[in-house]
């Protein structure tokens, strides 16, 4: 059979809203392992389209200042833009992405067919509204990598067992999950010092806050009171917020490794890939790259989703991104065909075999998709309790204060944490006062 004939029918549309004139678009997002799988898997849209794609990728810790600056500025330079959750809000009411609820109706694209998570997280402003300005396009959440071989030796068993009265294995509760990292603080291991965990605790971007909500939200804490919403008092610095603050220093000022005072999502993938941490904290993205890596990769490593707080909840911090089409582009038209094609079932497959995390229930509900990577059960398992950080337009200023309390009081040890806290109500009841919401 001749292989034009086996073109889907959306890829033939692709190529008829394309052909009266070849574009160059541009696609922004942030330089990372799935940036590179999105150039490998752009390469069939071009073939299709007859467009060409260009990348613009930044490093995650100058990713917000450098793309919310090209978004507020009215810049040309991105077509497409894969923007981080906590944009939505922003880039939606001052008109920097354009609304998508008339083309995918007219393409016959479903949020419903989207995992709900990330249609709110990704896509929605206001929240819980069908307006939509993003496609769902990587699925992202916090959890945790385990030094599964470790874990397995008969020594380290029978000596955890005794002390702790259970088996050394992936944690049920973050009181375990301390417990397994106060185990291997400073123990040595096939003649080389290690340490307990991994954590989020950068300063300039986002990563201190990205860690310590990932936790905060299994103790108790909520962003505001349900009955009154941007009321924080009593929510934000609640009894139960404190103790999970407390806990995430704990496990700072116990378990890390020396040096450990300011790292993100680079600086843990490093400390775990040398071998210097049991536990660590990071993205789901992550794991495709620990599954394959000569040092840490195949049954060396385990992944688990987030354990338990004191009262039995678990939530996880959403990450992850949706595909925008810029406002201010010149070729929204031919950004469009790329959205359309990027949204087909098969596209999403391939988007999941390359190391991409779809966010189409048809792809992660396929009886196949729990087995097809070791990691795959936990991707499911921590998407189904994720929360999210403020999503409002105010987000870059609501993001400063978090950074400014948290940093403040886990890594330079200022104050107490019921201060961090209030605080930090104090800041984000003042922004929106401003804003006439609160």
């Amino acid at each position: 059979m001749n292989a034009k004939l086996l073109l889907t029918t959306a890829s033939v549309a692709i190529m008829a809203m394309s052909a009266a004139k070849a574009e160059d678009l541009t696609l922004c997002w942030a330089a990372w392992d799935p940036a590179n799988a999105l150039i490998e898997l752009s390469k069939e849209y071009e073939a299709q389209s007859g467009n060409t794609m260009h990348f613009e990728f930044v490093p995650w810790t100058s990713f917000a200042d450098r793309m919310l600056n090209e978004l507020n500025s009215g810049g040309k330079l991105c077509d497409l833009m894969i923007g981080d959750s906590q944009w939505i809000g922003g880039a939606a009411e001052n008109g920097q992405y354009i609304k998508l609820n008339d083309f995918f109706d007219a393409n016959g694209i479903k949020m419903d067919d989207f995992i709900p998570a990330t249609v709110t997280g990704y896509a929605e402003w206001p929240k819980g509204t069908p307006n939509y300005w993003a496609l769902p396009a990587f699925g992202d959440v916090v959890g945790w990598t385990y030094r599964k071989d470790w874990f397995a030796r008969p020594e380290l068993q029978a000596e955890f067992k005794e002390k702790y009265a259970r088996d050394l294995a992936p944690p049920a509760t973050f009181d375990e999950l301390k417990q397994i990292a106060e185990f291997f603080q400073n123990r040595q291991i096939d003649g080389k010092t290690v340490y307990g965990a991994s954590i989020y605790t950068e300063r300039g971007s986002e990563g201190i806050t990205m860690g310590v909500m990932d936790v905060l939200y299994s103790f108790g804490f909520k962003y505001d009171n349900p009955e009154k919403p941007y009321d924080m008092e009593g929510f934000v610095n609640s009894e139960s917020a404190v103790k999970g603050l407390e806990f995430y220093k704990s496990l700072y000022d116990c378990c890390v490794p020396p040096g450990s005072s300011n790292g993100y999502m680079g600086e843990g993938v490093d400390a775990y890939k040398s071998g210097q941490v049991a536990l660590q904290m990071n993205f789901a993205f992550t794991w495709p790259g620990f599954n394959t890596d000569a040092n840490v990769g195949g049954d060396k490593t385990g992944y688990f989703a987030n354990p338990a707080g004191p009262n039995g909840d678990k939530f996880a911090q959403l990450g992850g991104q949706g595909i925008s089409v810029v406002a201010a582009s010149d070729k929204q038209d031919a950004a469009l065909t790329y959205i359309k094609w990027f949204a087909q079932p098969e596209v999403q497959a391939k988007w999941w075999k390359l190391g991409g995390y779809s966010a189409l229930r048809a792809v992660v509900e396929d009886p196949g998709f729990a087995t097809s990577q070791p990691y795959a059960q936990t991707f499911l398992d921590s998407m189904a309790i994720v929360k999210d950080f403020w999503a409002e337009p105010s987000y870059a200023t609501l993001m400063q204060s978090s950074q400014k309390w948290f940093h403040d009081y886990v890594v330079a040890g200022n104050g107490t944490a019921k201060e961090a806290l209030d605080g930090l109500v104090v800041d984000w009841h003042a922004t929106f006062e401003e804003e006439g919401k609160y």
